[in-house]
């Protein structure tokens, strides 16, 4: 069986550079390699809050950073979870393998309920690491980039389509976990890079919006920069961000501004930024509403089709 990559992103905001780093920029390299389902899921942003915001200008907000960054429709299928119904009939077979006690302790699932918005946590909460299973499975997807955060899902995944397998017949892969090589980027302040805590420079934010976010970012006392993670968290992301943008080693810079301070470090950070940022406005700017409608309308179409093979494949298993 050839390999599938199976991807995406929940539409709650912009995307940041810590999703360009940590994700992005690996899509546009595997998406030449590999065929490639993105997803927006749009379902699982009701997972862990009570109403899901301004879900279609996020949905269009989200397209128009793919398209920016060079994930090219032409070569990967970009799709919308709600836009395939066969995706939610085939979760109801999947959470059939899946114990009550197996999805309590799954830890990302507790992490999300941590910080989760909603007042009480809902059962789709409990469900999500399953949900996650059909969205992987439904294009039989055997590669899947994640972060560390997200392994036990993908080992859910690999749960539900060992026991399918045992159960009904070899039907679906036991899909991999791909893990991202580049350094994680916390966010501004010190804690997790994270859209909903204002944190994070968004792809679409501008150079003064930028300049401004860096200006507050937290640093040090001490006035020579020096790159140490583990005493100086704050000033070593600052050179790891203005590193991965000018594509040169945290611990070079550090040493190129030596005793100039913070001010120095967030001036350098500011113009790294900025200037790597600039084609990604540029492209962003070049693609209009309609073309990302037209865009999401073909992916959905071929998702769907896809959906309704796979859905046809279970159900013939399980005898129905």
């Amino acid at each position: 069986m050839n390999d599938v990559v199976l991807t995406g992103d929940r539409p709650t905001g912009p995307l940041h550079l810590g999703h360009y780093f940590g994700s992005l920029a690996n899509r546009v390299t595997l998406q030449d390699k590999f065929p490639m389902y993105v997803l927006i899921a749009d379902y699982q942003v009701i997972t862990d809050r009570d109403l899901p915001g301004a879900i279609q200008r996020n949905i269009t907000e989200l397209l128009l950073d793919y398209l920016a960054v060079g994930i090219d429709p032409a070569k990967v299928t970009i799709f919308q979870h709600s836009a395939i119904p066969e995706l939610n009939q085939l979760l109801l077979p999947f959470l059939s393998l899946v114990s009550v006690s197996e999805l309590h302790r799954n830890p990302t699932v507790k992490d999300e309920i941590a910080h989760s918005s909603q007042r009480a946590v809902s059962g789709l909460m409990f469900t999500y690491p399953v949900h996650q299973a059909a969205d992987i499975l439904f294009c039989k997807g055997t590669l899947v980039p994640v972060g560390k955060d997200q392994l036990p899902h993908v080992e859910v995944t690999r749960l539900v389509a060992r026991r399918f397998n045992e159960r009904y017949g070899e039907v679906f892969p036991e899909p991999e976990a791909m893990m991202g090589e580049r350094p994680l980027l916390q966010g501004l302040d010190g804690g997790k890079m994270s859209k909903s805590r204002g944190n994070a420079i968004a792809l679409s934010a501008t150079e003064d919006e930028t300049a401004a976010l860096i200006r507050k970012a937290r640093t040090d006392s001490d006035r020579v920069i020096t790159f140490d993670e583990t005493h100086r968290p704050q000033v070593a992301n600052l050179l790891t961000l203005a590193g991965l943008c000018l594509g040169r080693s945290p611990q070079d810079i550090a040493d190129e501004i030596g005793d100039g301070g913070a001010s120095a470090l967030k001036k350098l950070a500011t113009e790294a930024v900025n200037e790597f940022l600039r084609p990604i406005r540029r492209r962003r700017a070049e693609h209009t509403e309609e073309e990302v409608r037209q865009v999401l309308a073909e992916g959905n179409a071929a998702a769907r089709e896809r959906a309704i093979m796979t859905l046809e494949e279970v159900r013939a298993a399980m005898g129905f």
